[in-house]
């Protein structure tokens, strides 16, 4: 079997110049390069994947910078990322923030230091340190769930949504509608969504209460607290309210439970995010479906549209659906 020391001896050079040619980190002469590529091609030493790598400058990974890994949202579009990818021959490395946003930065940098051909960013804020490190980025970059104006998005119809969902409340006879929703570093769940349910209570309207208005994070817990804080609240009670994510509806439901606050006839529960746990919880959580593993397909064939050769920045809404369950 050949080895790279092999590789140094037949091309005339040192075992560390072959490793800085194949790792393309540091300086290796025109004439030195000639010869490890004759090498190369005459012993067959690389792997395929490789050798293409050396022959294209590219490596065939793509990176994924993902807000939280554990979810079942992220599953879903790393699911649809995973297949458009492999059938382009593409392989992933992915990395995940901990949801804390400032960490985008921080990962698109490391994944550029490790040559990823270009990156798929599940992005939650749009501000300005994130904006200007795209754009020096020296690769490509598609975002997912944010609408980032100078790159190709996929974006979440989330006020669309969102303004469809509380009309729906009211059709079914709520009137005093609630809103548990998050911090708004994140414009597409912490603002649009809350800007469409106080935009659609005004149509109709209706009180926009701010003690039935909570802020919190995107964990059970934080639906459990953010609900206790609305029944406390001092006034009258909600008769439905809404909440950003269906994880921060589970926590809001098991509160309302351990209260013995009866779902739907009581309080109705309404959220986004298809997630198994909204569909056998009981009662059956209504949500919007944003149908995720969709959109990381269609994201995917954007970078790869970019990485093949079309420059141009594309934006695409994608489409949702409303689930309508026993909650409401």
């Amino acid at each position: 079997m050949t080895t790279i020391n092999d590789i140094a001896k037949l091309a005339e050079v040192s075992r560390s110049t072959v490793s800085r040619y194949l790792n393309s980190n540091g300086y290796v002469s025109e004439e030195a390069k000639k010869r490890i590529m004759k090498v190369i091609e005459e012993t067959g030493y690389m792997p395929s994947q490789s050798a293409k790598s050396l022959r294209t400058k590219k490596t065939g990974v793509i990176g994924v910078i993902l807000p939280k890994i554990s979810t079942e949202t992220a599953s879903r579009v790393v699911s649809g990322i995973n297949k458009v990818l492999q059938q382009n021959d593409y392989q992933m490395l992915l990395t995940t923030t901990s949801q804390e946003h400032k960490k985008e930065i921080e990962f698109i940098r490391l994944l550029q230091s490790r040559n990823v051909d270009g990156i798929l960013l599940l992005a939650t804020n749009t501000e300005k340190p994130l904006i200007d490190a795209i754009g020096n980025a020296t690769v490509p970059i598609v975002a997912l769930g944010q609408d980032i104006p100078t790159i190709s998005s996929v974006i979440y119809p989330d006020y669309l949504a969102t303004g469809e969902m509380i009309e729906y409340m009211i059709q079914k006879g709520y009137q005093h509608i609630g809103f548990i929703g998050v911090e708004e570093y994140d414009p597409a769940v912490g603002i649009e969504r809350k800007r469409a349910f106080v935009d659609t209570l005004t149509k109709h309207q209706l009180k926009v209460n701010k003690d039935w208005i909570m802020q919190g994070d995107f964990s059970i817990e934080s639906g459990y607290n953010s609900m206790k804080s609305i029944i406390n609240s001092g006034s009258d009670r909600p008769d439905a309210v809404f909440a950003v994510t269906d994880q921060i509806a589970v926590g809001a439901m098991q509160f309302l439970k351990e209260q013995q606050i009866q779902i739907p006839n009581d309080i109705a529960i309404a959220a986004t995010g298809a997630s198994r746990l909204a569909q056998y919880i009981e009662p059956s959580l209504t949500v919007i479906d944003f149908l995720n593993e969709e959109a990381g397909a269609i994201a995917a064939e954007l970078l790869i549209e970019e990485l093949t050769g079309t420059k141009a920045i594309k934006k695409i809404i994608h489409d949702y659906r409303l689930l309508v369950r026993n909650s409401v």
